[in-house]
This record gives structure tokens, C-alpha cells and sequence, in this order.
């Protein structure tokens, strides 16, 4: 009998423990706000850091296109979608809303050839100093506070380029925005 009253006390008190940390859990993480609007272009310091990379780049003899900046939850989607109900390969792991692509805070680079052509060509040393061209951008766009796919350990996305402004996409879908006057956006 003392065996099954114990039992009984120890479910009630793991059920009480629950909803304490589920009730926890909405204090800190309210609902989403949806009056504040999503943005609808890059970062004012994405876009500032973003043209400091390719000067930056250039003056090492790194030609550097940007492929892809802010996305709409809809382009997000919608690339979510290859290579699994679309054609390709699959090349991201966030839906619509859940990349900082779509809080336009992240960009998606490629190098260029002398003749002008994109290539993803991690290896590629066309600036002739025994020095990969890509991780010399990386090095530069790390320098500049963005955060690189290419660490992930997840997933790489080596052409991806981030800056949190020490938000998590959470945080972004909560609807915080860092200030449009952000001298870093390297805060962890």
C-alpha cells in the first residue's frame, strides 16, 4: 500500500513539475508578435558589411558575387521544397520563416572567374597566392562579424554568411529586431 500511495505522490509530483517548466517556458518565450512586420530587405549593417566584403575581397584579387540576400518567406519555402517535393538537391534545412535570410540578416556568396562565372569552388585559388580564395573571404567576412554555414556541424552551408546581432531566429519570430544602427552584429 505505501508502494502504490508512493508511486502515486511521485506521478503528481512530476505532473505539477511539468507544468511549472512548460509555464516557465511561456514567461520567457511568449507568443509570436505579429505586429511588428517582417523586413523587406538586408540589414542596414548586412548590407553595410556586405559591400565592405567584396571591396575587401577585391582588394586581395578576390572577385566575390553575392547569389542570394534577403529571401521572402515564400522564396524560402520554396527552396526548402528542392529535393524534396521539387527537383535538386536539397540545400536548406529551414522553412519559410526559419532562416535569417528572411529577417534579412544573412547572404549567400560565390566566387567569380576571370570570364565572369559563379563557381562554388571551395578550393579555388584564382588570386595565385597558394591560399584558397573562398576561406580567404571567409576569413575576411569573419572579420566583418558575420558567422559562416561552414562551421555548422549539423549542416554546412559553406556560401552562407550570418550575422545574429545576438538573436536567435526564435528570438526574430518573437518579433525582435536588432537597431537599425547595430556597430556589430557579432554579439553571441
Amino acid at each position: 500500500m505505501k508502494i502504490k500511495l508512493l508511486g502515486s505522490a511521485f506521478i503528481s509530483f512530476i505532473l505539477i513539475m511539468m507544468a511549472l517548466l512548460l509555464y516557465y517556458q511561456f514567461l520567457i518565450n511568449p507568443g509570436i508578435n505579429e505586429n511588428v512586420p517582417l523586413p523587406q530587405e538586408l540589414h542596414p549593417t548586412v548590407q553595410q558589411n556586405k559591400e565592405t566584403l567584396i571591396q575587401k575581397a577585391a582588394d586581395k584579387g578576390i572577385r566575390v558575387i553575392v547569389t542570394d540576400g534577403f529571401r521572402s518567406v515564400q522564396d524560402q519555402d520554396n527552396l526548402y521544397e528542392k529535393g524534396r517535393s521539387a527537383d535538386g538537391s536539397i540545400v536548406t534545412h529551414a522553412k519559410g520563416g526559419e532562416s535569417f535570410h528572411n529577417f534579412g540578416l544573412a547572404i549567400d556568396f560565390a566566387l567569380l572567374t576571370p570570364e565572369g562565372k559563379a563557381i562554388w569552388d571551395t578550393a579555388y585559388d584564382g588570386n595565385g597566392n597558394a591560399q584558397s580564395d573562398w576561406l580567404e573571404v571567409v576569413a575576411i567576412a569573419k572579420d566583418l562579424g558575420f558567422e559562416w554555414g561552414g562551421d555548422w556541424t549539423h549542416f554546412k552551408d559553406y556560401p552562407h554568411l550570418e550575422m545574429r546581432f545576438g538573436l536567435s531566429i526564435n528570438d526574430l519570430k518573437r518579433g525582435k529586431r536588432p537597431p537599425e544602427d547595430s556597430l556589430t552584429a557579432s554579439q553571441k
